[in-house]
């Protein structure tokens, strides 16, 4: 009997110690949105924080298992290496704070259960491969997902049908759907702030876009009096866009750009652009699609779009004497139907900003909106945060804050707003990720067009930002003028170091806790 007990308490204790020392993995899981593959992505990429330790708490219980120590004193040593990595978890300072959602506490049950019932299968092998059993935690934690995977899709189903229910209480809703490779969320803001001049408007806050998010915004934040709906529209995978337009319903499509984003899980852009095209082909038959005017592919979707209203900026609005500097940007805005102008200005800067803009101002006068009520919106705008937002970094230093994220396109847009600015100039960035295997190559050509537009380059990430360094140097940039750093925290150290007034800084781009070296 008391065999039988002690085996018992013994995967009680292996199985949950396993479950608190694998914290991290469970925050990883989070930040890629709950799925698998890129869940076992981040667990390869940052193998020194995902499978050191567990192997490292596995290692120390079967030591004492092998040199004969008594079962409590087995149990107090891996209670002791799970509470250590619990706490060191804890004390991270992450930039996407874990939260215990009702999701997570539900993986947590079961990610408990498969534990302990595989420590008991263990022991009744071998008491070594129970003791062995934590360090194969990322694997258990995957299992216990993937169990739980039925469960979280019909629990997600009846949220879904829940916001389609209110939905369609609002039939006089008018719906816009936006979606892009890269600025969509600004995007969804600007044109927020416009619409709002005439009518009641709700957007999805922050990155809100997956279906779930925007599921819990329509159910949380939609009220009667709302009178437009503005959903944010992301995809990592084919079929993403089509399942949110299937919950929302839009009548309004914008597409911002399409281009090399997500090219881990995408694999082409081939790919990213006929998801992205899921939207205009989810949108009624007299609905109205808008495209960002790129040259590329973006005027390609123009094209293929069977719809009658499709527009592009310049066919109904287009902006002429454009000013850009540190004060923002000036330009006269037009109406091309009625030839009426008006002087714009806006704390935005750079020509991608502005493409941005005059494509909401499109959407916009598509709805009726005049260019007097366009223009009194576009005075409204401001700068999302951590998207090229001009900041007044004290003792007469300038701080572009674009570090929500990097890609090609907006890392051109953002060295061309830096090239502007007069005075010293310096960008602070780990680079660009989640561009497959082109990645090395596209931060190989980022560093390339940085020397151009740059006078000190501060790098974070010794391993990461090696193609940039490459392409600084390819393109003859003085070597002593890059500075190559571990931290977002020590280039901090560095920045302070050299700073004086008239300095200008670019963030360009600021890695997730998944992406840490």
């Amino acid at each position: 009997m008391m065999g039988v007990l002690s085996v018992l308490v013994q995967a009680l204790v292996l199985g949950i110690c396993g479950v608190l020392g694998g914290r991290r993995l469970l925050h990883y899981f989070q930040l890629e949105s709950y799925q698998l593959p890129g869940y076992l992505r981040s667990v390869k990429r940052n193998a020194m924080r995902t499978l050191v330790p567990p192997v490292a708490m596995a290692a120390a219980g079967v030591a004492a298992l092998v040199l004969g120590a008594p079962v409590w004193l087995r149990l107090l040593l891996v209670a002791a290496m799970a509470g250590l990595l619990l706490w060191q978890s804890l004390r991270e300072k992450a930039k996407k704070p874990f939260v215990i959602t009702e999701r997570v506490k539900r993986l947590i049950a079961i990610h408990a259960g498969v534990s302990v019932l595989l420590e008991l299968l263990c022991f009744a092998l071998s008491p070594v491969l129970a003791y062995l059993l934590p360090a194969f935690e990322p694997v258990v934690l995957a299992l216990a997902a993937a169990i739980a995977h039925p469960v979280e899709k019909r629990i997600a189903k009846q949220f879904v049908d829940d916001a389609k229910r209110r939905l369609g209480t609002m039939p006089q809703l008018i719906r816009i759907g936006i979606t892009g490779s890269y600025g969509k969320t600004s995007t969804k803001f600007l044109l927020r702030d416009i619409l709002s001049v005439r009518y009641n408007v709700l957007a999805t806050p922050s990155s809100f876009n997956t279906t779930m998010g925007v599921t819990r915004v329509i159910r949380e934040q939609l009220m009667p009096g709302h009178q437009v709906f503005i959903a944010e529209m992301g995809a990592r995978h084919v079929g993403d866009i089509r399942e949110l337009v299937d919950l929302v319903q839009p009548q309004i499509g914008l597409i911002t750009s399409v281009g090399p984003q997500h090219l881990d899980t995408f694999g082409t852009i081939e790919r990213v652009r006929d998801t992205k095209y899921e939207l205009i082909e989810g949108l009624p038959q007299d609905g109205t699609a808008i495209f960002a005017r790129d040259g590329a592919i973006c005027e390609e979707l123009f094209a293929r779009c069977p719809l009658e209203k499709k527009y592009m900026p310049g066919m109904l609005v287009e902006a002429s004497g454009m000013e850009c500097g540190p004060w923002g940007t000036r330009f006269t805005l037009t109406d091309v139907q009625t030839g009426e102008s008006i002087p714009c200005q806006t704390r935005l800067l750079g020509e991608h900003s502005i493409a941005n803009l005059l494509l909401c101002c499109t959407a916009a006068k598509a709805l009726g909106m005049t260019i007097g009520e366009i223009a009194n919106g576009v005075a409204r705008c401001q700068p999302v945060e951590h998207r090229l937002q001009l900041i007044d970094g004290g003792a007469g230093v300038s701080i572009i804050d674009d570090a929500f994220n990097a890609n090609p396109v907006g890392a051109q847009a953002a060295l061309r707003v830096l090239s502007g600015f007069p005075g010293r100039r310096i960008i602070i960035t780990p680079g660009m990720v989640e561009l497959g295997g082109k990645e090395a190559e596209f931060n190989r050509r980022f560093g390339e067009q940085m020397a151009a537009s740059v006078d000190v380059a501060i790098l974070v990430g010794r391993k990461h930002t090696q193609p940039i360094e490459e392409g600084l140097l390819h393109a003859g940039f003085p070597r002593d003028h890059i500075h190559v750093v571990g931290s977002l925290e020590e280039s901090t150290k560095v920045l302070h170091a050299m700073m004086k007034a008239g300095d200008v800084v670019l963030y360009e781009n600021d890695l997730p806790d998944n992406y840490s070296e």
